[in-house]
Order: C-alpha cells, then sequence, then structure tokens
C-alpha cells in the first residue's frame, strides 16, 4: 500500500539536455535516437526549433536557473561553434544559467571536429565528452567507428591546446574477442591522457541494433568479471573514484550533468525524441515528456508544443527513484527520497531491511547505501522492490 505524504514534494536542481539527433553513420551497437545525414544537417532550422522547444517548455523551469546543460546525440559536433554560440545565447535568454553552469557537448574525435574545439570553447561550452570507445583500430572498425586510433589520440591533445579542463574519455569493454591485456591496454592509454572523467563500461547487444541481428561473438560471464575487477583495480590506484557504475572522476570532477540524473534532479529534454523529466509541486506530481523521434516531425511542428506529458503513476515513482540512485555508492537519505518522491521512506523501509540482512544494503544514520556487493547484483536489488 502506497504511503504518500503530501507536501514533501520538493523541487530538486534543473538541467536541460539537447539533442541533435544526426550522426556520419550509425554505429551497429547504437540504440540512440541518431540519424545518419545524407548530407548537410539542417542546422540553423533545428537551432530555430530548439530555441522555440524550450521557450514553450520555459514554464517547467518553475523559477529555477539551469545547473548543467548536456548536448548529446547523434553527433553533437556535426554544429558549428557559431551554432552553438547563437543557441546557448538564445536558452540563455529563455532561463536563466547558474554562474558555475557546466556545459558539456559529446564530440566524435574525426579530424574535422577536432578543428572546432578551440571554438566550442570561446562559445562557452567548458566540458567535452570524446567517444574514443577503443584505441585498438581493429576494434574501432568492428565498432563501425569512423575514426582510427590516431584521431582519437589527436582529438584528446587538441582538446587540451583547446583549454578544456573538464574531459571526459568514453571507453568500451567487453568487445569482440577481448582479452584482460587487451581492455586493460585500452584502458591504461585512455588513463595515461589524465582525464577529469572516465565512462568505462560494458558493451551490451541491445534490440534495434545491428548487433542485435547479426551479435558479434563477445567475451565469456568469466572472462567479464576478469576484465572489470582488473579495470577497476586500475582505476582506482590511479586515483580515479567510482561514483556510478560505470562512471570515474579524479579530483572531484563528476558529471553534474549525469549527478543530477542519478540523484532524480529534474531535466528538460529538447531535440527529436528527447525526454524529460519534471517536478510539479503543486500538483503532486512528476511527469516525463517526450518530444517526436523523427527530426523531420519535429522540425515540421512549427512552434506546436512539442512534447508528450505523462505523470509517472505514484506506484512507480519510488522503484523509478532507486533505478537511479541505487547507481552510486553514495546511496540517499531518508530525506531525500521523501523529498525527490512525495512518498514516506516507510513505503520501502521492509525491503530495505530485508536487503541490509543479506548485506545488499547498509542503512545507518538515515542513509541507505548499496554495498560493494550490492552493486555487483544491483539488478536482483531492484527487483526486491518491484
Amino acid at each position: 500500500m502506497l504511503i504518500p505524504r503530501p507536501g514533501r514534494l520538493q523541487l530538486p536542481p534543473l538541467s536541460l539536455y539537447v539533442h541533435i539527433p544526426w550522426c556520419i553513420r550509425k554505429c551497429p551497437y547504437c540504440d540512440f535516437n541518431s540519424h545518419q545525414s545524407s548530407g548537410e544537417v539542417p542546422e540553423a532550422q533545428y537551432i530555430d526549433a530548439l530555441l522555440q522547444d524550450f521557450h514553450n517548455a520555459q514554464p517547467f523551469a518553475q523559477g529555477r536557473s539551469l545547473r548543467s546543460i548536456f548536448f548529446g546525440g547523434g553527433t553533437p559536433s556535426l554544429f558549428s561553434a557559431p551554432g552553438y554560440l547563437r543557441l546557448l545565447e538564445g536558452l540563455q535568454d529563455i532561463v536563466g544559467f547558474a554562474p558555475d553552469i557546466e556545459i558539456t557537448l559529446e564530440a566524435n574525435p574525426g579530424s574535422a571536429e577536432r578543428e572546432k574545439f578551440s571554438a566550442y570553447r570561446r562559445a562557452g561550452i567548458n566540458r567535452l565528452s570524446i567517444g574514443v570507445q577503443s584505441f585498438d583500430d581493429l576494434q574501432l572498425h568492428s565498432l563501425g567507428r569512423i575514426h582510427c586510433s590516431d584521431d582519437a589520440r589527436a582529438a584528446i591533445q587538441f582538446a587540451r591546446s583547446a583549454g578544456f579542463d573538464n574531459l571526459n574519455i568514453d571507453i568500451m569493454y567487453g568487445l569482440r574477442g577481448q582479452s584482460t591485456k587487451d581492455a586493460m591496454r585500452d584502458l591504461q592509454t585512455a588513463i595515461a591522457f589524465a582525464p577529469e572523467h572516465l565512462s568505462w563500461y560494458q558493451l551490451t547487444i541491445e534490440p534495434n541494433t545491428e548487433f542485435y541481428k547479426r551479435p558479434p561473438v563477445l567475451p565469456e560471464d568469466d572472462a567479464l568479471i576478469e576484465i572489470q575487477d582488473s579495470g577497476l583495480a586500475l582505476l582506482q590506484s590511479n586515483g580515479y573514484a567510482r561514483y556510478e557504475v560505470s562512471a570515474f572522476a579524479r579530483d572531484a570532477k563528476m558529471a553534474r550533468h549525469n549527478l543530477n540524473y542519478w540523484r532524480f534532479g529534474d531535466y528538460i529534454g529538447i531535440g527529436a525524441g528527447a525526454h524529460g523529466k519534471i517536478t510539479q509541486v503543486e500538483k503532486e506530481q512528476i511527469v516525463r515528456t517526450r518530444n517526436k523521434k523523427q527530426p523531420e516531425h519535429y522540425l515540421n511542428a512549427q512552434g506546436r508544443f512539442m512534447a508528450e506529458i505523462a505523470p509517472i503513476p505514484e506506484d512507480e515513482i519510488a522503484i523509478e527513484y532507486l533505478i537511479n540512485v541505487l547507481r552510486m555508492p553514495e546511496g540517499f537519505s531518508t530525506a531525500a527520497f521523501e523529498a525527490a518522491t512525495g512518498l514516506g521512506f516507510e513505503l520501502i523501509q521492509k525491503q530495505v531491511s530485508s536487503l541490509q540482512a543479506q548485506a545488499l544494503l547498509s542503512f545507518e544514520d538515515s542513509h541507505v547505501r548499496p554495498t560493494e556487493k550490492g552493486q555487483q547484483f544491483l539488478n536482483s536489488v531492484l527487483e526486491t522492490f518491484l
């Protein structure tokens, strides 16, 4: 039985996600809303649509400024620096930015994008996330990437020379025929560049991808466990703290935008296929928003409100919160659970106690955290709350 606590729901921090849906070539493992471009992308028209979309969504801000912006895709680095400058200035006119706002752009390591990095920095982007995936050319070919390992190395060096002091590198493991030695070579190469942040995650085969139709031969479970254990030890020995399942940071440079997701903060989503999550305190509800998926449909919306809005059912709010927050070793406090969900902690206390007895969660001083064992078996932990 649900135990709603009216009035406890509080407005969390606010972020903005901007989706750029085009890419040069669709990767065979990618299940994101990305569309291969057959020519020049309609940058100016799309930016106009983004600004109108954000203007329409402005009431969702409810007086809050933006703490972070994330340009994802697709390949956001297909857009020009002047385009991003115009977009950022327009966004700030609609909803103010926090003085220390984090603005992240996903970038491809291809040479065409490298030349734009200095201009991106001048436009106001202060964090880059470079999708390297591997420094092994054979693996890059297998993954359908359009860059080579030399491109990746050059892109990282160019980002530094452009003044980026907050840099993420994406690296995959569990690739076709990959040994522990191979995976550690990839990871050590990334670490040698001393990025502030590393996203190190396992390749998974998702529905509606080319790999799902024609799956590659990937390492067995025992080999994956060995890779993961070796990688976690390597990251820790090099000063990278694991603050989420696949996110590692040094010098406390955690990704503010992603932390807001995992802590069940609010975010407005604009662009084709973008999703959002908004707390509405006065209505005592939390809603999800979703935009039209196809770029042409989004562009042809002619200024109408583009997002479908659906309240999260009351009996699903708790599990949605837990799916996010238990990805982090920091866990959550009982007060944070109640403020973010509007529900009493009593709703999940029995399950928490059961998982504590199994050494999967710890519960001390009104704070719930996944144990090391709990993180390893996170899916089983979450199933307990269903």
